[in-house]
């Protein structure tokens, strides 16, 4: 059975806090900003406190961050 069937299946709502996060409603998972792939919430690691975003791993929260301006772009 796929860890994403049955009635827990649905996202999480979640506050990103740093170094940790609360569950505002209950979910098995949350969704990656930039790849849209669902993350269980005991895989998740990578985050954003000021965008309240989650990301599946430090590759996706560094593209995050250069879409939001933070860090500049690798450009050739």
């Amino acid at each position: 059975m796929n860890r994403f069937e049955g009635s827990g299946s649905r996202e999480a709502k979640v506050r990103y806090l740093d170094g940790d996060y609360q569950i505002v409603s209950a979910g098995s998972h949350v969704v990656c900003a930039v790849t849209g792939a669902m993350i269980p919430l005991d895989e998740l690691r990578y985050w954003s406190v000021a965008r309240q975003e989650a990301y599946t791993d430090a590759a996706a929260s560094l593209e995050a961050d250069k879409r939001a301006g933070i860090l500049p772009s690798q450009r050739g």
